[in-house]
């Protein structure tokens, strides 16, 4: 019995599709002061109205996040100044909403009244309480649900680069930061790094 030669499309090696590359950026500067000093009670009010807040007016977006913008598929918290920010470098592009992106929880450690520092100082130290005591209230989020949450949110993204395409998250400094330790460790390498500032991002490829 005589085989049917394969033909030319068929005998040609499909090229692998490339993966793309995932930019975890942070968001423009908030409107909320930070020239206060606050008790642990004070912050936890603070950090409630940062939370819902918005950009300081007059921000314009640097070019760099701009052009990433013009070429990936963008994502981007639910917070306010996230969603802000997003509508700003996207400039009407298509855009995709997703609390697996918010900040993890900076709830302050319960400090006597006397002790008094500004929102800068209660952002180090709470951090720094979450992360090595996993301090944190009833309800809310622990450092190891965290880690899960930044795991589930480095698999939606390697999914999608996956298909080739560049992605932009638009989002925030520390959980941003513990999804690109997340992407290190699963082989990504940084090839672009311009820090945690506001507008500023980092850059993830697959080696």
């Amino acid at each position: 019995m005589t085989e049917t030669a394969p033909t030319r499309a068929e005998s040609l090696p499909v090229a692998p599709v490339r993966s793309g590359a995932i930019v975890l950026a942070r968001h423009g500067e908030p409107a909320l002061s930070r020239k206060i000093k606050l008790t642990s009670d004070g912050y936890r009010d603070w950090w409630g109205r940062y939370e819902v807040g918005g950009l300081l007016d007059g921000q314009t977006p640097p070019d760099c996040l701009v052009e990433q913008a013009d070429h990936s598929v963008i994502y981007h918290s639910t917070r306010p100044r996230a969603v802000e920010t997003a509508r700003a470098v996207a400039r009407g592009r298509p855009l995709i909403e997703d609390p697996i992106f918010i900040e993890a929880p900076l709830p302050p450690p319960n400090f006597p009244n006397w002790f008094r520092v500004g929102p800068r100082a209660w952002g180090v130290i709470s951090r720094f309480w979450w992360w090595a005591f996993d301090h944190h209230g009833d309800g809310e989020e622990s450092r190891d649900q965290a880690k899960v949450r930044a795991r589930q949110a480095a698999d939606m993204l390697e999914a999608r680069a996956a298909q080739g395409d560049d992605v932009l998250v638009l989002a925030h400094g520390f959980f941003n930061g513990m999804v690109g330790m997340e992407l290190t460790r699963r082989g990504w390498r940084c090839t672009r790094d311009r820090g945690f500032q506001y507008w500023c991002g980092r850059k993830f490829e697959k080696r």
